[in-house]
């Protein structure tokens, strides 16, 4: 199967490009914030944010009255990115310069006692920065004094890790020092949208903080080397094991992800497959004892491949392969790595160019997470690829209700990344005819204007966070088929997630923020192309001149067609069969607000063409109007009968 969704890039070299201190663009963007005492710094793997984090810390060392930094990262091997690093050579004031001592991302247990020792060590002594993973910070604040973080700054990497859940150890920690010390903060991620129901912070404490937002395009757009995106979904019946040889190319930088033991796509058996997995390669010819790295020899032609198993559960073992992932330095140093649940976040191997992942991944965030490890650019490395190998959903088995939902997720976190890597437009009130908008500047008629400083924070920071929400919520899935009035959708559904998400909102703002989410969508869903001194938004079936656009005529389009138009045509007649046998069975219950918002629809049908709508009909809103006239009589007699 094809890919999805195929991005080229400009190669432009500006996200790369450093100015006279050193900064690349997004660096330098969040530096022109480093005054402020919470920074939420959302920016993709790959472009800078660990070196960004040491402009603004040794600024407030320096110039703010900070005192001390802890960096904590999820995972050892992250630890890497906050290593030593020289900054003078570049014309920055100062450089990063961390003891080893303190370097706690190092072998060994996060919870050891040794750990926590030399963290409250480190807070009573004169040194400057620690790292440490989340767990030993956690580990340690459960034993410290909270004002012994006074006058810390406290940088989160992978921030998303956080949560507003009263029962988040982290998101507790983070929520201590904000209301108990003067401490200041800098979070980071690569993508805030946690994929669940729980928000990362509460709507106040989110206030708090000043956003420096870098999108993807922009990042990739940037690059000097990689000049492509593919992502792809693939579908396998049986095992995967038997599926995937066609898919895993060891010419190429790989990170291959296996399902976790409890998932329908795992066999329960990790070792098992991980010794599949090198069999199909070729023959381990030794490991190395000092790192742990297999040396396989390719059966197709004799030649070494270097490969990291992550699966081993003996930590002497893992800690070996982690430290020499922590510290190798070129291109012939690896060659795949077999991972379970590492290697995802902030996991830095700039020559990664294939990143393979087995089974449908828990959210969009960890997916935005494992494509961010092929992403990042690198010599000589032309084109990025993502690859899900997803299970075949079957009408024969009783799990095919589970598979379609697994297959819509997947579909809708492709749409996601097509809507994240694509230039971003800012949209205007159209005032008159023949009015110019500005370059990036689409013009709408009706369109309401932010009219508040909280609007246009979330449609300046939020579009992409709120847009993945969205396409998460379980009943925007199902509309995904195409059977729900589009309007119902836009007018209706995306106004309820937006409230939920911001119940500060008033439904006046609620408006102004669902009119841009409406309209980004269609941009996202559609191609410009340009007809003389036309131009034109190319849908999948329709043409619209761009100076037509409305607000109402937005409204009235599907924003999920193209995953629909995905499901239709990219994939197999036999996949295609069993996806909707399981959407039939999953359809969505009629409520009786759907309904009545589609009365007016239906009697205008009836007018028009001198007849009720088909219930057997192929044009999905006749289908619906017609279940709406059922349901509606239903209740009718439901209520006439007591």
């Amino acid at each position: 199967m094809p890919d999805i969704i195929e991005v080229n890039y400009h190669q432009t070299g500006k996200s790369t490009t450093i100015n006279a201190m050193g900064m690349r663009e997004m660096q330098a963007k969040a530096y022109d914030c480093r005054n402020a005492q919470y920074l939420l710094l959302k920016a993709p793997p790959a472009s800078g944010k660990s070196r960004a984090l040491m402009y603004l810390a040794l600024d407030k060392l320096q110039n703010q009255g900070i005192k001390k930094v802890i960096v904590a990262v999820p995972e050892k091997t992250i630890g890497s990115s906050f290593a030593s690093t020289n900054l003078t050579n570049d014309g920055f004031f100062a450089d990063w310069q961390i003891k080893d001592k303190y370097n706690l991302c190092t072998s060994g247990s996060d919870v050891s006692q040794g750990k926590i020792k030399a963290f409250k060590e480190f807070l009573d002594s004169d040194e400057k920065i620690l790292v440490c993973t989340h767990s030993t910070l956690r580990s340690a604040f459960a034993e410290i004094d909270t004002q012994k973080l006074s006058d810390c700054l406290l940088a989160i990497d992978e921030f998303h890790h956080v949560s507003a859940d009263a029962e988040s150890r982290l998101g507790e920690l983070l929520r201590s020092v904000m209301a108990n010390t003067n401490a200041h903060i800098v979070a980071m991620t690569g993508s805030y949208f946690r994929g669940d129901a729980v928000p990362v912070l509460t709507p106040i404490d989110e206030e708090k903080f000043e956003k420096v937002t870098y999108n993807y395009y922009d990042q990739l757009n940037g690059y000097t080397y990689l000049k492509s995106l593919g992502i792809g979904y693939h579908f396998y019946q049986g095992k995967y094991t038997d599926a995937f040889t066609t898919l895993l190319d060891t010419d190429k930088k790989t990170i291959l992800h296996i399902p976790n033991v409890n998932s329908r796509a795992s066999t329960g058996e990790k070792y098992d497959e991980v010794s599949l997995i090198i069999d199909s390669i070729g023959e381990v010819e030794y490991q190395d004892s000092s790192t742990g790295i297999l040396f396989v020899k390719r059966h197709k032609d004799g030649k070494i491949i270097k490969v990291a198993d992550l699966i081993e559960d003996d930590m002497k073992q893992r800690d070996k392969v982690q430290e020499y992932l922590r510290t190798m330095k070129t291109a012939d140093d690896l060659d795949l790595i077999i991972a379970l649940n590492t290697a995802k976040e902030g996991f830095d191997w700039p020559y990664c160019e294939h990143t393979l992942t087995v089974g449908v991944r828990g959210s969009l965030t960890e997916i935005i997470q494992i494509i961010g490890r092929c992403t990042r650019d690198s010599i000589g490395k032309t084109k990025a690829q993502f690859t899900n190998l997803i299970a075949e959903p079957d009408a024969s088995r009783s799990m095919v209700a589970d598979a379609t939902n697994d297959m819509l997720k997947a579909i809708t976190a492709s749409l996601l990344m097509e809507q994240v890597l694509a230039p971003n437009f800012k949209f205007k009130t159209k005032s008159f005819d023949g009015e110019k908008p500005d370059a990036g500047t689409i013009l709408i008629r009706g369109l309401r204007q932010p009219s508040t400083k909280k609007v246009q924070n979330i449609i300046a920071n939020d579009l992409p966070d709120l847009k993945a929400k969205i396409l998460q919520d379980e009943t925007i899935r199902k509309t995904i088929p195409g059977n729900i009035d589009p309007q119902y959708i836009t007018t209706q559904l995306i106004p309820k997630i937006i409230k939920q998400t911001y119940p500060e909102l008033t439904d006046a703002e609620v408006e102004e923020v669902r009119q841009q989410v409406v309209a980004d969508s269609l941009l996202s869903n559609s191609q410009i192309v340009q007809d003389g001194d036309k131009t034109f938004l190319q849908l999948p079936n329709r043409l619209i001149n761009i100076t037509d656009l409305s607000i109402d005529l937005i409204d009235s389009i599907n924003p999920f067609q193209r995953a629909y138009e995905i499901l239709s045509k990219s994939v197999t007649a036999a996949v295609l069969k069993s996806i909707q046998e399981g959407i039939e069975a999953n359809r969505i219950k009629m409520e009786f607000e759907e309904a009545t918002f589609l009365w007016p629809k239906i009697q205008a049908f009836v007018e028009k063409n001198k007849r009720h709508p088909d219930i057997n009909s192929t044009d999905s809103e006749e289908k619906r109007m017609a279940q709406a006239i059922i349901y509606l009589k239903t209740q009718k007699r439901k209520t006439e009968n007591g």
